[in-house]
């Protein structure tokens, strides 16, 4: 499985803003479509572990000459794990200054929403993190936690993957 993406900025500024949709343990997701390069399927034997990086990173992999790290998104959203299936993909980002891959359970669409169907993010105190939540979407009953993707994979916590890869 193999798709590539591109999108027209200047269609997204007038009409609303584009989000890949992506699902963990039966939550959806969504992040910035131009922040997404392609999706692949996953393929655990093109990944190779790297010792001494947090737990959530399955590896690396060689994405057409360029290493890639590999973050579990389950391992780093504190959720059960569970078995990879033919539904597994990996969503390969490009963020500003690096390529990441992230592995979610499965991709399944692009959705356009207004500011007006982008509520803030929820406050829960000191006991949960919201800083890398842009906000809840909702689109009639569904309703989509908005990731800002590009926080979450330029953490401190990705440094040092970044430094282990080097």
């Amino acid at each position: 499985m193999f798709t590539k993406f591109e999108s027209n900025t200047e269609q997204v500024d007038s009409t609303g803003r584009e989000f890949l949709v992506f699902t963990l343990a039966a939550q959806e997701y969504g992040i910035d479509i131009l922040k997404v390069q392609e999706i692949r399927g996953y393929d655990a034997q093109t990944v190779t572990r790297i010792a001494n990086v947090p737990s959530f990173v399955k590896g690396v992999t060689n994405l057409r000459g360029i290493i890639v790290p590999i973050v579990d998104m389950r391992i780093k959203f504190n959720l059960e794990s569970v078995e990879y299936d033919h539904q597994t993909v990996v969503v390969i980002l490009n963020l500003n200054s690096r390529v990441v891959g992230v592995v979610v359970d499965g991709v399944s669409d692009v959705l356009m929403l207004q500011q007006a169907h982008i509520s803030a993010a929820p406050q829960f105190g000191t006991a949960f993190s919201t800083e890398y939540l842009m906000g809840i979407g909702t689109l009639g009953e569904r309703m989509l936690i908005l990731v800002d993707i590009e926080k979450l994979m330029t953490s401190e916590e990705m440094a040092l993957v970044e430094s282990a890869v080097v």
